[in-house]
């Protein structure tokens, strides 16, 4: 049975010949959002100020259903910036999560880095995060191969953009590459959607000791985090936990100040 993953891609790969034809590179390119200058995610992970969350603005999932459909992408990103967040991450995917590019424009009024979430298989896609106002972008291991992963990251960087890469799984650590200097762990198997939070701590010893380390999924407790970075991850990517609560702002605020209160 095609596992949730193979689906995506499959319709993936037809979206993004039906959204080029509709939206050719060169209308892309003299969109206003094409032309400003990406902020760092990895500044903004090592600056000692900041939570190193990346708090994502998720409507949906392929093994929850619906999360969250009646908030504002703008207030609630406007909320997670309010509090500390490092970075927002913007699902655009819309038939398995409920995203739209709509959602990362709107995003786009906050002066912290935005990752575009989303199943990139393409450099059409580079582009229209590029223009969309996106600074980062994700490449999952999982359903790219290793030349895949650098030719689209080479890509990424070469209109200014900043990668960050996702395994799961041993299998995987040969995607990483100098093209790729954020390197996220997802304790969730994309395969079945299963969540093992002690994926991350497993792996993070493999992980090569220059790059930057995302701990993702599966993460509700503030002690997962004092954990994670005694570990030696610098950011955690969380979204679930406070998008399921009626006001995902205040839940993630009042996240941070219990995160505040480790000695």
């Amino acid at each position: 049975m095609t596992n949730i993953l193979d689906r995506i891609i499959d319709y993936k790969r037809v979206e993004v010949v039906e959204r080029r034809t509709a939206t050719p590179v060169s209308v892309l390119e003299s969109q206003a959002g094409f032309g400003r200058r990406p902020l760092s995610l990895a500044a903004f992970l090592v600056d000692g100020a900041k939570t190193g969350i990346i708090a994502e603005f998720k409507r949906k999932s392929p093994s929850k259903g619906v999360i969250n459909d009646r908030v504002s992408a703008e207030l609630v990103t406007k909320g997670y910036a309010a509090a500390g967040a490092s970075c927002l991450s913007v699902l655009t995917d819309g038939p398995s999560f409920g995203g739209s590019s709509e959602d990362l424009v709107a995003a786009r009024v906050n002066a912290i880095p935005i990752l575009r979430k989303d199943f990139i298989v393409d450099e059409y896609q580079i582009v229209e995060a590029k223009a969309m106002g996106a600074d980062v972008i994700l490449l999952i291991a999982a359903c790219l191969t290793p030349a895949e992963v650098r030719r689209l990251a080479e890509f990424a960087r070469s209109l200014g953009l900043e990668v960050l890469l996702e395994i799961h799984g041993e299998e995987e650590l040969e995607h990483i590459c100098d093209a790729t200097p954020i390197v996220g762990v997802n304790n969730r198997d994309l395969k079945t959607f299963t969540v093992d939070i002690e994926r991350s701590i497993l792996l993070i010893g493999r992980i090569p000791k220059d790059k930057l380390l995302i701990a993702e999924s599966g993460i509700d407790k503030v002690e997962t985090i004092w954990r994670m970075r005694d570990a030696g991850f610098h950011g955690f990517l969380i979204g679930e936990r406070f998008m399921k609560e009626e006001n995902p702002a205040i839940a993630f605020a009042a996240f941070v100040e219990q995160l505040k209160m480790r000695g």
